[in-house]
């Protein structure tokens, strides 16, 4: 078996319309899909710009609340200016967990807590440097 490409990731979360106004405010995301799943589970899935993966978050109720191991998982994302992104994250109350960090590329990264506690990374590359 050769898989094609990756379709999405389930991150299950504990309150649904707090995740997803974090998710499309905060990082600015788009809200591609509503639904219920076949047990009962409200689905919303999300489109990053310039990306065919989706993020699809998932609300378990009877699950109890989530709780991430701390850095377990986290999401990066792209971002053409940090200094404005920091700005923006100042003025919506979202504290920086970690940095800004330069790579020795010139690479900028920051992270940030998303509601239940994932981390997400905000990296603004320098044009012809790797993936991290």
């Amino acid at each position: 078996m050769k898989v094609e490409k990756l379709l999405h990731t389930r991150m299950r979360v504990s309150d649904m319309e707090q995740s997803i106004k974090f998710y499309t405010d905060v990082i600015g995301l788009e809200v591609l899909q509503r639904q219920t799943s076949s047990r009962g589970s409200p689905l919303t899935f999300l489109k990053t710009p310039n990306s065919e993966e989706l993020i699809e978050l998932c609300a378990f109720p009877t699950s109890g609340k989530v709780e991430v191991q701390e850095d377990l998982v986290h999401l990066a994302f792209q971002i053409n200016d940090m200094d404005q992104a920091i700005e923006e994250l100042k003025t919506k109350g979202i504290p920086i967990t970690d940095g800004p960090t330069t790579t020795s590329s010139g690479s900028r990264f920051i992270f940030i807590d998303a509601p239940d506690g994932y981390e997400i990374e905000l990296i603004q590359r320098i044009a012809g440097t790797s993936i991290v």
